[in-house]
């Protein structure tokens, strides 16, 4: 009889593939007499153990039922310190009721008597180790194939979590090698030199607010930073701020991905144009502007659509779905600063039996180990508990103050947190002048450096921070960065921006989640070769802005 893929798999998805009809009829990979061998060795020489443990990670990496059970008991006695050998083996199955089930203590002396030599078990523990990639893809293609087969299947969608599947085989079963000091060394030593020999003190990516650089020298590679504040605060404008900030570097352009979990790519991009063109954040999404607001708008987007920032919207997005897109654009675009908005709406993809807490725990973990495995900072925004608001004293968030987990303070190398006093109805300082927008970003934790606190102006209208450095009058930050407003916005609304250098950068690039590729920004279609000329699609009909109307 013919084999029907189709027929045996796409009928029934929940079904968990047979891994023998998908090789029609042989049997899976596997072992079974080196899983003999290497679980004999280690109960007869303990120092077998450790090396075996740095391959075998779980006992699901075994095919033979008995053997998992077994390595499992191995595992449980390791974990309490307990010595590992044939007797204690044997008494740990008994205590789990498997003794019976693996076949008896006669088995485990079976294997143990049947070691010849235990000086080749690594090597016998890495083709233990290989089998069980080889039937994890096998399980993997078989799931990819019946999705494959039904039409409401998002092909994209199923990309990815391939991808996602795959690259779980790697982060729990496979580790990456030792380095020795001397390689890390020479490494260390080159980058102490370069910072020597930088002009500017920010060593890592940078913020665009002088006062904060100072503080952090930028965002370090493998940092996990938290930015929390109360819902209202301004928690997205002001990632948006940072992520264009170091985007749009006059010096040196980083590229940023931005995964938002609660607003639209729209949304985020009508942001960005308030933030960069200075045309109010109402004006841009009503689309009611004045004829000046609109040629400013078009005049000034340039620098915005050139700027290598990359967006996903995907909702209830997952940790190992992050993972794959993260190191997919680490490839194709060195992003050098990932953004999360925010880190409660993330699923953790852990057993249904685990609370919100360990979820939150989980993702806080993962979300550090994906900073160091791309060696970039990671930035992502959380809540803040509503403990906050029934204080008396002080409104200025805490540690304790973090929602759901006390892991993500353990985790985290920096926590930040945003407190603005009009927020809780402060609209003067103590000598009564008016504080409205002040925004104070509470350093609360720096792994790497001091503590302090802050102080940055929001100006809602335009979703927008600058600085508040009192040096000078730079106050789009240090370091060419991205925003840099001459005067103050509130001196002349319309200044801001005429010194800025507009050149154009190329296409900007958006990542659309699904797709699987960037593409360019739809700005990008349009001729800014000359901005003073405004052809269409920026001309309206029958519109003659006056010289007075121009802001440049």
């Amino acid at each position: 009889m013919a084999f029907n893929i189709k027929k045996d798999l796409g009928n029934n998805r929940t079904r968990k593939p047979d891994l023998t009809t998908l090789v029609y009829g042989k049997v899976p990979p596997q072992a079974n007499e080196l899983e003999q061998a290497v679980l004999g060795a280690i109960m007869l020489e303990k120092d077998k153990l450790a090396e075996v443990l740095e391959i075998i990670m779980s006992a699901d990496c075994f095919y033979v039922d008995a053997h998992q059970k077994i390595y499992g008991a191995i595992r449980r006695l390791f974990d309490k310190g307990m010595p590992v050998d044939l007797i204690t083996v044997t008494e740990e199955l008994r205590k789990s009721n498997d003794l019976e089930i693996v076949g008896g203590a006669f088995y485990l002396s079976r294997l143990t008597e049947h070691v010849i030599s235990s000086a080749h078990v690594e090597a016998h523990a890495r083709i233990v180790m290989e089998k069980f990639i080889q039937r994890e893809l096998i399980r993997i293609s078989g799931n990819v194939i019946a999705d494959a087969y039904e039409d409401s299947t998002d092909v994209f969608d199923l990309l990815d979590k391939a991808e996602s599947n795959l690259y779980e085989i790697t982060d729990k079963h496979l580790r990456k090698n030792f380095k020795s000091l001397k390689e890390v060394l020479v490494r260390t030593v080159q980058d102490i030199e370069d910072a020597k020999n930088r002009k500017e003190d920010v060593t890592g990516v940078p913020t665009g607010f002088k006062s904060l650089d100072r503080i952090t020298s930028g965002w370090q590679k493998n940092a996990l930073i938290i930015v929390a504040a109360r819902p209202a605060v301004g928690k997205t404008a002001f990632c948006l701020n940072l992520a264009m900030n170091a985007a749009m570097n006059s010096s040196k352009p980083f590229p940023v991905a931005f995964f938002s979990l609660e607003m639209g790519a729209g949304e985020l991009v009508k942001r960005m144009l308030s933030a960069t063109t200075e045309v109010s954040m109402d004006a841009v999404t009503k689309g009611r502007m004045q004829e000046h607001e609109f040629i400013q708008m078009t005049q000034r987007m340039t620098k915005l659509a050139s700027a290598p920032i990359f967006l996903d919207d995907q909702a209830a997005l997952n940790i190992f779905e992050l993972r794959a897109k993260a190191r997919r654009l680490k490839q194709r675009h060195d992003i050098q600063l990932i953004i999360i908005d925010y880190l409660q709406l993330m699923q953790a993809d852990i057993n249904k039996g685990g609370n919100r807490e360990q979820e939150i725990s989980k993702i806080s973990r993962d979300l550090k180990s994906l900073a160091k495995e791309l060696e970039i900072p990671i930035i992502a925004l959380s809540q803040l508990n509503r403990s906050v608001e029934s204080r008396k004293e002080s409104k200025m968030p805490q540690l304790s103050d973090l929602r759901e987990s006390g892991a993500i303070e353990q985790d985290a190398d920096m926590v930040m947190f945003l407190y603005r006093p009009e927020y809780y109805g402060i609209n003067n300082d103590e000598m009564g002048n008016p504080i409205e927008g002040e925004t104070h970003i509470n350093i609360a934790k720096n792994r790497s450096g001091q503590t302090d606190v802050v102080k940055v102006q929001f100006i809602k209208e335009f979703q927008r921070f600058i600085d508040l450095d009192t040096d000078d009058f730079n106050r789009g930050g240090t370091n060419g960065g991205g925003m840099q407003p001459g005067p103050h916005p509130g001196d002349n609304p319309q200044a801001a921006f005429r010194n800025r250098d507009v050149s154009n950068f190329g296409d900007s690039k958006m990542y659309l989640p699904g797709n699987f590729q960037t593409m360019p920004s739809k700005a990008s279609q349009y001729d800014f070769s000359d901005e003073d000329d405004l052809t269409p699609p920026f001309k309206r009909p029958g519109s003659a802005p006056s010289s007075e109307d121009t802001p440049f």
